[in-house]
């Protein structure tokens, strides 16, 4: 039975580079038993405590929607050597209220694009540092900061350099060991 995987864009635009590497994943996803599926980010409202008290129904969606998945992909960007403010945003809602923290033993990996010679490396590790906090087993090896060329990956998510289409391939397939290591040691 493949395992079901919700991805976030963290990038809101729809001509985003990180939403062309989304759509990769899941063209190459088709070598795995990984079923992937965006998690959309970007009707969500500001956060606020206030909304802990009777969540709003964008927040509830979100929720449900992180509940009937097995897994989590993160697809982000880097802004300012960090994560960008929808997709902390979309984790400040899905980890709230208190003691209903959807993240809470779901498996997950990081993986971005960027034209940089480092890929989205400082902004990954700050989400990996949310992603810790919100208790989320996360895929540690192999770390995918892929660096945007342009024409790398073109609009219908196709990779053009077999390298980086190889590697990207070989981190699903290590993402679909560690996501059954992870759901077996935690059953729903």
């Amino acid at each position: 039975m493949p395992y079901q995987v919700g991805v976030f864009v963290g990038s809101l635009s729809k001509s985003s580079i990180n939403r062309r590497l989304a759509k990769a994943l899941e063209r190459l996803s088709t070598d795995t038993d990984l079923e992937l599926q965006e998690i959309p980010i970007g009707d969500l409202p500001l956060y606020n405590h206030d909304f802990d008290a009777d969540y709003p129904p964008e927040g509830t969606a979100f929720k449900q929607a992180i509940s009937r998945v097995d897994a989590l992909i993160f697809v982000t960007p880097e802004y300012n050597r960090s994560v960008p403010g929808a997709l902390k945003n979309a984790i400040d809602w899905g980890s709230r209220p208190w003691g209903q923290n959807s993240f809470a033993h779901k498996p997950s990996a990081v993986i971005g694009t960027s034209p940089g010679k480092i890929g989205t490396a400082v902004g990954q590790q700050h989400l990996r540092s949310i992603l810790s906090f919100v208790n989320s087993p996360e895929l540690a090896q192999p770390e995918a900061y892929i660096q945007y060329t342009e024409g790398l990956i073109n609009e219908a998510g196709e990779i053009t350099d077999q390298s980086v289409a190889a590697f990207v391939t070989d981190w699903l397939q290590k993402f679909e060991v560690f996501v059954g290591k992870v759901v077996t040691a935690n059953p729903k």
